[in-house]
């Protein structure tokens, strides 16, 4: 493989990660999976063709980091159609915008381009906006698509209609600029964080990795906990009526008292009014931004009509939407499960991101570091040691004749077999140590300030510990097996961690030719 060519047509295990915003170690387990394809240079590192991972992530509905959002335009009515591409093209930077006269050209552009948000006008010829709606929120491929409907139907029978078909939201002619400009943006970042959550979702699947519901959660903005701020009874009556019915809600008139409830409890929203008598709620918006606890909190502002200035305040702190007097019940319904799965979405994410962060170092089966792990923070222990003239052994440990358990028993007992001896061996040894799971039935521990001697008796003791007691198979029946151990320690400053583990094995092998139950000491 040419080197110019590798830079630029191939990609390292990380640089993929990066793109599709997964962990290098997944990159890898999807290779050695044969999910994603990669070829081997010379030297035997990993490359993968850059066309490769974009059909992957193509395939897949992943948008790749440098690609803009695309925005839909469907209407009838040329002359409003345009409107909206000029608005759109002025007021929202790097936006992709494709447009459609009618219900089947709709159809055809969004199977096409995959548009980020669709704006769908009803009143159209052919098959109307509802319909038009209904396929896309049908369709595996287009149904998380958001659907903005814009139209000059207005009656409440109408926007029930839209919403049942499964639009995003609804919006009547003539438009509010500024509404339709905050309602397609959130509809977009909310887009683009469902597709990061449904590729993580089909990474865990398809790594056998298990879910316990959370996505479900996170696709849903149903029962969420919302606290509304509001001192005129009334109004705060208005909104708590229709949410009750679907979410926990909880009404605050003071913002000192609201504040303090949103740092301490956990809620999925805040609807604050822009009205209240007790002060500013704009400046509620701006402490709960500033503040790490409520930084990513959803935030709806309630204004009065004509308070245009005050809600372009509020966008600019960082409020998420807006509702205006009097609110009307499916609407504010609407903004409410749109801005409670926008939060699910954002949290699972970022606890998906945690969990990729402890799979890049960790073993997945028995939650032991893993052999990356070892091979970056091993250099990190022997330096600090030689610095420090301290002493340094390692222990390398084998389950004796392991692989007759998973022929005898199957693959699930010896997993359960590994986790239960990854147990025993923390339990051997100091939480300061270094234990890590090597691959199959292979472990080493790393022990700062242990010389040789002692840490031939924290193997010896181990040793006795495996072959005493016997662990657990199918329908209770004892498993008994034995483990051998390879010691070496750290010989000056010269050392390195490929010679030490080196040492280590050779005194493992030499066990293991012994009669294996025993421990061995490297020369």
């Amino acid at each position: 493989m040419n080197d110019t060519a590798d830079r630029k047509n191939f990609l390292t295990p990380n640089e993929v990660a990066s793109l599709l915003m997964v962990s290098p170690i997944t990159v890898r387990q999807w290779a050695q999976k044969g999910i994603l394809e990669a070829q081997t240079t010379a030297g035997g590192h990993r490359r993968f063709s850059r066309q490769i991972v974009e059909r992957f992530a193509r395939d897949r509905g992943i948008e790749l980091p440098g690609t803009r959002d695309r925005l839909l335009i469907v209407d009838d009515n040329h002359q409003f159609n345009s409107y909206l591409q000029a608005l759109f093209s002025a007021e929202v930077e790097g936006l992709q915008i494709f447009s459609a006269f009618d219900g089947f050209e709709a159809g055809r552009l969004v199977q096409q381009h995959k548009p980020t948000v669709v704006l769908l006008d009803v009143m159209m010829p052919g098959i109307d906006g509802f319909e038009v709606c209904r396929r896309l929120k049908q369709s595996a491929q287009t149904r998380h698509i958001p659907v903005v409907m814009v139209t000059a139907l207005d009656q409440p029978s109408d926007k029930i209609q839209g919403l049942e078909s499964g639009a995003d939201d609804f919006l009547t002619k003539p438009v509010n600029e500024i509404a339709l400009i905050t309602r397609v943006k959130n509809l977009a970042r909310l887009k683009t964080l469902n597709d990061e959550m449904m590729m993580r979702a089909a990474t865990d699947r398809q790594l056998g990795l298990t879910e316990n519901g959370e996505l479900d959660r996170a696709l849903s903005g149903d029962f969420g906990r919302v606290l509304v701020v509001e001192d005129h009874a009334r109004t705060a009556q208005s909104v708590v009526r229709p949410l009750a019915q679907f979410h926990e809600t909880v009404v605050e008139a003071s913002m000192e008292k609201a504040f303090e409830h949103l740092t301490v409890e956990h809620f999925d929203l805040v609807l604050v009014s822009l009205s209240l008598k007790s002060g500013d709620g704009l400046n509620l918006c701006s402490k709960l931004r500033r503040t790490d606890t409520t930084r990513h909190l959803p935030i709806i502002v309630l204004i009065d009509q004509g308070s245009d200035a005050r809600l372009l305040h509020g966008l600019d702190a960082g409020v998420n939407d807006y509702l205006t007097r009097p609110v009307e019940s499916h609407e504010l319904l609407a903004r409410v499960k749109t801005q409670i799965k926008r939060k699910r979405h954002t949290d699972y994410l970022r606890n998906q991101l945690q969990r990729s962060a402890e799979l890049a170092i960790a073993d997945g089966l028995t939650g032991l570091y893993n052999r990356r792990y070892l091979d970056g923070h091993l250099s990190t222990l022997i330096d600090d040691a030689s610095a420090g003239n301290r002493e340094l052994s390692v222990m390398m440990v084998d389950i004796d004749a392991f692989k007759n358990v998973n022929d005898r028993y199957g693959h699930r007992i010896g997993d359960s077999v590994l986790v239960e001896f990854a147990k025993r061996l923390r339990r051997n040894v100091r939480g300061v140590n270094l234990t890590c799971r090597l691959s199959g039935e292979s472990f080493l521990v790393v022990l700062p300030d242990v010389p040789m001697e002692r840490a031939s008796q924290i193997a010896e003791r181990l040793r006795a510990q495996i072959a005493a007691e016997p662990f657990l198979g199918p329908s209770s029946e004892r498993i008994r097996l034995t483990s051998s151990v390879g010691i070496a320690r750290l010989n000056g400053v010269q050392d390195s961690g490929d010679a030490l583990v080196k040492r280590a094995h050779s005194a493992l092998e030499n066990a293991n030719r012994c009669g294996r139950n025993r421990v061995g000491v490297a020369a």
